[in-house]
């Protein structure tokens, strides 16, 4: 590990949770470079890294040329396409591990890797599940998938470093781990989706929203009791920066619709939370969060989207 050259490109909420685990706390022994294509959020992160754990590239070649594993972590896929054909301008790309952290379509992960591939690097679709506060907690789900010799090199910066959890897909289609990212997430936005109809329920019902509240953090412990708090307490709609933009989410369930629907199914459940989701947009724009569905459903039954 003492060898490996580690780029990071890409500073969202999950990026920068990640990216500082793994230079404070990884294998490797010199500092890790940080790209990301708003020069100003990189340089404004790694103030806030320990001294000499970092350092900064101004271009993508900067940032990729001296690297030996290049982790990517960015929004969509056409954010993903566009480093991807950056990348494959350079003239030198063999050994180079690309490690892509990224939400996509299954068929992106399989085109990066075959043009990768034939460059002489290896690819790893490694989506990863968990929200901004486990990212920065290290302990993250990682899903790699490709080949295992790669994936061994990866090893060490996973468990202990940015995950808690690895479920590895060692020499098999990179697209097996952006599907399952996909359908995970779907699992996620979905169950939000029905928790702000509880609470919207409850509160209309006359049973009160404090006690369903309640039983969602007695029965279901963890992320979607924490759901159920920002709802409740107006996090939903006072938030300057979503934690899970309304965007990225509508992206996620298109991608799943889409893999359902090359499978001969149809996801209704999928419909119901982008319904609620393009509600979240007309009012919040890019600042909506997922949890403003309950601000949605709270419209839809005649109450205000803030409560």
């Amino acid at each position: 590990m003492a060898s490996e050259r580690i780029t990071w490109i890409g500073l969202g909420n999950i990026g920068r949770g990640m990216s500082h685990n793994i230079a404070t706390k990884g294998p490797q022994t010199s500092p890790i470079t940080l790209y990301n294509r708003t020069a100003s959020k990189t340089t404004a992160f790694a103030s806030t890294l320990p001294p000499n754990s970092v350092t900064t590239a101004t271009t993508l070649a900067e940032a990729v040329t001296p690297a030996s594993i290049i982790f990517i972590c960015v929004g969509d896929d056409t954010a993903l396409d566009a480093i991807i054909s950056q990348i494959l301008s350079l003239p030198d790309l063999s050994s180079k591990i690309i490690v892509d952290c990224s939400t996509v379509h299954p068929d992106t992960s399989r085109k990066t890797s075959t043009a990768l591939t034939a460059r002489g690097a290896s690819f790893i679709a490694c989506p990863v599940f968990g929200a901004p506060a486990a990212a920065n907690a290290g302990q993250l789900i990682v899903v790699p998938a490709g080949p295992a010799a790669a994936i061994q090199r990866l090893e060490p910066f996973f468990d202990g470093v940015v995950s808690k959890a690895v479920i590895p897909m060692a020499d098999q289609d990179v697209g097996r781990a952006s599907t399952l990212k996909i359908l995970g997430n779907t699992f996620i936005l979905n169950t939000v989706e029905t928790v702000a109809e509880g609470l919207v329920t409850a509160e209309k019902s006359g049973l009160g929203v404090e006690v369903y509240r309640q039983w969602v953090h007695t029965f279901f412990p963890g992320p979607m009791a924490l759901y159920a708090d920002r709802m409740v307490s107006g996090d939903y709609y006072k938030r300057d920066e979503p934690l899970f933009a309304v965007d990225l989410a509508r992206k996620d369930l298109r991608h799943a619709a889409s893999v359902a629907g090359e499978a001969g199914v149809r996801l209704r459940s999928v419909e119901v939370t982008d319904h609620y989701l393009a509600s979240v947009k007309e009012v919040k724009g890019v600042k909506g969060d997922i949890a403003g569905v309950y601000g949605a459903i709270r419209k839809e039954s005649g109450l205000e989207f803030d409560n």
